[in-house]
């Protein structure tokens, strides 16, 4: 009596395509070398939408035509998403190239690497710079926002021309913050977000203090023994002696500090632009 064989059929085993070709894996991961791509392989990319999500926020702070805050750039991510670690995680990638993601007044976007710099100087628009009078006011609303007129010509000691200040909000680094609770409802001034993105800045309070202006030989060398300068304060909305700007009660709808009839030495003439130029934003 014979043994029937049973016709078992063939076992089948998948392979990769790597295996199979190793020559066209070899030519993917080179064209992603060339590309610039993020690489695949790093531990801090362990799933495939991680490496998708970075390539949202790469792609939204390329476009963007002025600096993001993380809650807009959140918008396009799965909610309760880590914008933070991520944003970190691709200014660390870009940290050694030709560009860099930083912070400007809370805000993230790209910047031409500083030691690059040199290239785009030809493309600058040469502009006149900003009177010393200019410069003089818009320090002391920096260091001691929010500040009126009034007390801006105290601190410099000479009447402060209009045309000084209408300057300084045309540039956009100073704005109009609200009204003192004083007679007259004085307007009162403070820098703006463009004021810190135009010096790198991330809040107010980065300005330089006392040691680092008299080490950059901004001071001079014979102040007074009690010299301090104030620390800047960053607060948006209105401090507790401000009123919004539309507050006005009967009778005092004009600034106290708005007359250029003041007595005291004056800066008018320092701030007169020629026609159809604009002030140095440098």
């Amino acid at each position: 009596m014979t043994k029937e064989k049973r016709m078992e059929p063939p076992r089948l085993s998948l392979v990769s395509s790597s295996q199979e070709n190793p020559e066209s894996a070899h030519e993917d991961a080179s064209e992603e070398r060339r590309s610039g791509a993020l690489p695949r392989n790093v531990s801090s990319l362990p799933f495939a939408d991680h490496r998708e999500k970075l390539r949202i926020l790469e792609a939204l702070l390329f476009a963007a035509a002025e600096p993001l805050d993380e809650a807009k750039l959140a918008v396009h991510l799965p909610q309760g998403e880590d914008i933070g670690a991520l944003i970190e995680e691709l200014r660390a990638f870009y940290a050694g190239r030709g560009v860099n993601l930083v912070k400007v007044a809370g805000k993230w976007a790209f910047r031409t690497a500083e030691d690059l710099a040199y290239l785009l100087e030809r493309y600058a628009t040469q502009e006149r710079r900003l009177s010393k009078a200019a410069l003089e006011t818009l320090s002391i609303i920096a260091y001691h926002q929010p500040v009126t007129r009034a007390e801006i010509e105290d601190i410099r000691g000479v009447t402060t021309s209009a045309g000084t200040l209408d300057i300084l909000l045309e540039t956009g680094w100073v704005r109009l913050r609200g009204r003192r609770r004083a007679p007259g409802r004085p307007v009162t001034y403070g820098t703006s977000d463009s004021f810190l993105t135009h010096f790198g800045l991330e809040s107010i309070k980065d300005l330089p203090g006392l040691m680092e202006l008299r080490a950059s030989g901004l001071l001079d060398g014979n102040l007074p023994p009690d010299f301090t300068v104030p620390e800047p304060t960053d607060v948006a909305a209105l401090m507790p002696d401000e009123l919004p700007l539309d507050a006005a009660e009967d009778g005092d709808d004009e600034p106290a500090d708005e007359d250029d009839s003041a007595d005291g030495p004056d800066d008018t003439g320092e701030d007169a632009l020629p026609e159809g130029e604009e002030p140095d934003k440098s």
